[in-house]
């Protein structure tokens, strides 16, 4: 798919763009939302939130927004610096890219991607969401964190298999095919 550093940038920004926002909806809505609403006594998650004045991270509340921009710097970062490179790595050791079917070594990729992403990023959730609150203790940490993994990897692998890579593979083909076709009509307006 992306054949160079600006695309790989690009593909990992749409990515990481369309999976943070899931997961956030994932955790406030499906995991905590029962909880949010059971103890602000609030009709619905939105209000749960708004009247607990935000969603409860770095040890204080902050806006939904707020989290959503932290979490997508996080993730984009990680994902450019270990989670693309690496993942092909992984899937190259088990498939050869030249040999196998694209649809084959695009799972295999995909695959690692989780593998690698949804601890990583659990972790870094774990210390985001930490209940500094209560003080720190690095064993409540590492629970947090297997409990995070164990909330996210089921969703992360199945939400990238089949919706979220699939959707970002798809834009990213038609997005190459408007810059090809631009470049193109480019070249001919100045021959």
């Amino acid at each position: 798919m992306p054949s160079n550093q600006l695309e790989r940038m690009v593909f990992a920004f749409l990515t990481v763009l369309v999976t943070v926002h899931a997961y956030v909806f994932y955790s406030l809505y499906v995991v905590n939302g029962t909880t949010l609403m059971s103890v602000t006594g609030a009709q619905s998650v939105i209000g749960a939130i708004n009247a607990q004045g935000g969603v409860y991270m770095f040890g204080r509340f902050m806006p939904v927004w707020a989290v959503i921009l932290v979490e997508f710097c996080f993730a984009y970062c990680l994902e450019v610096i270990m989670g693309s490179p690496c993942s092909f790595k992984l899937a190259s050791k088990v498939f050869e890219p030249q040999k196998e079917r694209p649809m084959m070594f695009e799972t295999a990729v995909i695959c690692a991607t989780v593998g690698l992403m949804c601890p990583a990023m659990s972790f870094i959730a774990a210390w985001l969401y930490y209940p500094y609150y209560a003080g720190f203790n690095l064993l409540t940490l590492l629970a947090n964190w297997l409990k995070l993994v164990c909330f996210n990897f089921p969703f992360a692998f199945f939400t990238q298999l089949f919706f979220i890579q699939p959707l970002i593979r798809t834009a990213f083909k038609l997005l190459l095919r408007i810059s090809e076709h631009s470049r193109t009509a480019l070249k001919n307006t100045h021959a």
